[in-house]
């Protein structure tokens, strides 16, 4: 399988650019009690940031469209988002102002039992702002993004660029709502099964129902959809292809960043003209490299190293 996509090929990526700081507690979290943690760690996230990682370490050119406050952390997540291969040109540095802040606290099985974040320094990403990059942005094979951005700005952009594949994350059950007049214009959505049944008003608890929940979406215009059931694995759809694959067989580090490297799979399926079930394949690769590591995205994620995951 090549390494490249074709250098008349780029993606943008669209949307906040943090530093995560992130602890482990040793033990189950209680409420009111005290845990003793297994370090605190720094590192570089946002959602479409890590997507935008994984897409440059699976070797495409790749754009993102983001906002870093002029401080230390804007800086340390701009340094390693570029080292990954990241074109951060467009990537607006704002003067006074903090870079996006995560406080990510996981239970002793890694999974996230709380995420609190400061993340005003989004609002800079308008549709004025996108204007100016309208360039860019027209002349993308792909574009993805999140629902973090605020109803303004995703109207524009949905409105605006319609006609290009847009791959986008949910994020969490408090943006979903905004997604709702948009969904004829999303090529490929990925959510978890609350964000599924709040936005489809269908009840998804089994594998049986997944069928139905994405000829839902199909029915509203969605192209590709993939629907996480937890550790039941993924359903993903277009219509005519569709299959589960299991949730990956690996020892669990951190689940922070495994949606966003699944996404990037998709979205790297695609933009190679994969068959759905090739893409789902590395999909899950990219999910699985990420679950084994400490940080957002595997340093050492490539095509070669899913492959040979032989999943």
């Amino acid at each position: 399988m090549p390494e490249d996509v074709s250098c008349s090929e780029y993606v943008v990526v669209i949307g906040d650019a943090n530093i995560d700081i992130s602890t482990t507690s040793s033990i189950s979290m209680r409420v009111n009690g005290p845990h003793p943690s297994l370090g605190v760690i720094f590192k570089p996230g946002g959602g479409p940031r890590n997507v935008a990682e994984n897409l440059a370490l699976l070797g495409c050119k790749t754009y993102l469209l983001s906002v870093l406050g002029d401080d230390a952390y804007g800086r340390d997540v701009a340094q390693a988002t570029q080292k990954a291969g990241v074109d951060l040109s467009a990537t607006l540095c704002c003067q006074g102002q903090a870079t996006s802040r995560s406080v990510i606290v996981n239970d002793c099985d890694g999974e996230n039992y709380c995420v609190v974040g400061d993340m005003s320094i989004v609002t800079q990403i308008s549709p004025q702002w996108l204007e100016a990059h309208a360039e860019l942005l027209k002349g993308a094979t792909a574009i993805v993004t999140s629902l973090v951005l605020s109803k303004e700005t995703l109207a524009w952009l949905l409105t605006h660029h319609s006609d290009q594949p847009i791959f986008m994350d949910t994020v969490g059950s408090y943006f979903v709502p905004n997604l709702t007049p948009w969904l004829g214009r999303i090529h490929t959505l990925k959510l978890n099964r609350q964000e599924t049944s709040l936005l489809s008003g269908l009840p998804f608890a089994s594998r049986e129902q997944a069928p139905e929940v994405a000829q839902w979406f199909h029915c509203a215009g969605v192209t590709q959809v993939v629907l996480s059931l937890g550790s039941f694995g993924f359903y993903y759809s277009n219509g005519e292809e569709a299959g589960w694959m299991n949730a990956p067989a690996v020892k669990v580090v951190n689940v922070t960043g495994a949606g966003d490297a699944l996404l990037a799979g998709f979205a790297y399926g695609w933009l190679k003209g994969l068959p759905l079930a090739d893409a789902a394949r590395i999909a899950r690769g990219c999910a699985a490299m990420t679950l084994m590591t400490p940080m957002n995205v595997h340093p050492a994620l490539s095509v070669r190293a899913v492959d040979e995951l032989r999943l």
